[in-house]
């Protein structure tokens, strides 16, 4: 696995929890649950391009 898809990960997670916590401080609840929901879909949608490369990756070495 490469270590840049770990710490890319991580670096979002670190960053939305912070922001979250200063919204819910901040009494805005509703904005601090879409933004760890927004959070959440980019790092789905990180994963899934390597998922993707990995599945092609797959076939093409099995021949399929």
């Amino acid at each position: 696995m490469e270590v840049e898809l770990l710490i890319k990960v991580a670096g979002i997670g670190m960053i939305v929890a912070v922001l979250c916590q200063v919204l819910s401080k901040a009494g805005r609840d509703e904005q601090s649950t879409l933004l760890s929901i927004s959070g959440i879909v980019i790092i789905l949608l990180i994963v899934i391009e390597k998922v993707g490369e990995l599945i092609s990756m797959l076939k093409e070495v099995f021949g399929l």
